[in-house]
């Protein structure tokens, strides 16, 4: 059996054609059923459904053989024990840092000063700044990160940012580039060796997909 760990929304709708290539199908709708396993038309597939920041650790500790999840969850998680073949090209987005409109980022950071960051990807912030020579208080969030330069909770933001336009309803503007993101075909190693011919398969039919790609 090859279990294949996937997270519901934007990754799993355009990893769908990219199974195909495989001839995998799946079978059930996740946004109709409850079902966290989802049966595929090969006997010997199936799809654990799990939040987006779990897929490396699933795959990592063997509850799954292969997942899909984007660079920066991979970069949070580090990849021990884990063998990263493809950048799959899809759900792409950037990660930024954005602040208030009003807030006059550069300045703060040419003077010095010691600035607030609200994010979810800490490890990611925290290298951000330490390479530019920024000192920074990191406060972790999980959600509406926006609200936080609103607040006064931040002086800003370190989040991923797809069109922007989340940042610009609630005033907020992007003040740097961090890096671009996109989800990452993720195998575990210890599989790849006992289950070689059936993963080595998915992964070929990915690559090939990649690669046709427009």
């Amino acid at each position: 059996m090859i279990t294949l760990a996937l997270s519901k929304g934007r990754i799993f709708d355009e990893t769908l054609p990219m199974l195909a290539a495989a001839g995998i199908e799946v079978t059930e709708d996740p946004e109709k059923s409850r079902k966290l396993i989802l049966g595929t038309n090969q006997p010997d597939v199936r799809v654990v459904l799990v939040r987006p920041s779990d897929v490396p650790t699933y795959v990592q500790w063997g509850g799954a053989d292969i997942g899909v999840t984007g660079l920066d969850t991979m970069i949070e998680h580090g990849n021990a024990g884990l063998y990263l073949p493809l950048d799959l090209k899809i759900a792409g987005c950037r990660m930024s840092v954005a602040a208030r409109a009003d807030f006059d980022y550069a300045h703060a950071v040419r003077q010095g000063s010691r600035l607030k960051i609200a994010t979810k990807f800490v490890g990611i912030a925290r290298d951000f700044f330490a390479i530019k020579g920024v000192h920074v208080d990191l406060i972790k969030l999980y959600g509406s990160m926006e609200l936080a330069p609103l607040t006064g909770l931040a002086d800003a933001i370190v989040d991923i940012v797809s069109t922007g336009n989340t940042l610009r309803a609630n005033n907020l503007v992007e003040v740097e580039h961090i890096m671009e993101i996109s989800a990452r075909l993720v195998v575990n190693q210890a599989a790849l060796k006992l289950k070689r011919e059936p993963i080595r398969r998915i992964i070929d039919a990915f690559a090939s997909a990649v690669a046709t790609k427009p």
